[in-house]
């Protein structure tokens, strides 16, 4: 570890269950600097979700993806785990880093999802997933006041019907500022899909921190969570 260096982990998850009760199965994370260097990574499937809530999992929005998950858990590609063992690795990695904050797209929906499990499994005997004073940074409102304010952007989404609402309307009033809308348009490949997978998805989310921290440019909204931040991504 170099001292000179800022640390970031960048984190995704994946649920089943509702939206307002997410529980985590497939948690993905990656050591990073704002400069796009990656320098540990770790991913694991929740056993406790994953394993022991079959039911549940066919209910998943992503639940198509199931056989592919448990082909690559054969092929020894995703580790299985419980839900305390990810926990604990992952603030041990934070710890080794010295990390200045944790990172998602879309932060507000990630760390709800993670408390949530954490007071589902251990009966509320344990309510948050990281510490009190763990800072927290949503890579989704940091590209919503630099990367999607440039006419390039707006240009890219008109181009490809990239809107916040359902494509093929035009009456529309936002841009799309999901984190798969942005990639695309920083790799200029229109036809890209997520993963929707936890290390998969936060590759791309970190590479996205990376744009916006090459950017320069000021965040008068800070990079805290902001629910509305695509608010601010309007269609001229």
């Amino acid at each position: 570890m170099d001292n000179r260096i800022t640390y970031y982990l960048v984190l995704d998850v994946e649920t089943a269950n509702s939206l307002d009760d997410a529980l985590v199965y497939d948690i993905g994370c990656a050591i990073v600097d704002k400069y796009g260097r990656t320098y540990a990574t770790f991913s694991a499937i929740v056993r406790e979700v994953f394993c022991d809530e079959r039911e549940l999992m066919k209910s998943a929005y992503y639940a198509s993806k199931i056989p592919e998950y448990i082909d690559s858990i054969a092929r020894g590609e995703r580790r299985i785990m419980r839900f305390h063992e990810i926990r604990t690795h992952i603030l041990f990695l934070m710890r080794k880093w010295n990390v200045k904050a944790v990172c998602a797209y879309n932060a507000s929906f990630d760390i709800n999802a993670l408390n949530t499990t954490e007071r589902w499994l251990s009966k509320s005997k344990y309510r948050f997933f990281f510490p009190y004073s763990t800072e927290i940074m949503c890579i989704w409102n940091m590209a919503c006041q630099t990367i999607c304010q440039r006419p390039t952007y707006k240009n890219f989404c008109e181009q490809h019907n990239l809107t916040s609402n359902r494509k093929g309307e035009p009456d529309a009033k936002n841009y799309s500022t999901s984190a798969e809308t942005v990639y695309k348009y920083l790799t200029l490949n229109p036809d890209y899909t997520e993963e929707h997978k936890g290390l998969n998805d936060v590759i791309i989310e970190a590479y996205i921190m990376h744009r916006v921290f090459a950017s320069h440019k000021a965040m008068p909204n800070g990079t805290g969570i902001n629910r509305a931040c695509w608010m601010s991504v309007k269609r001229d």
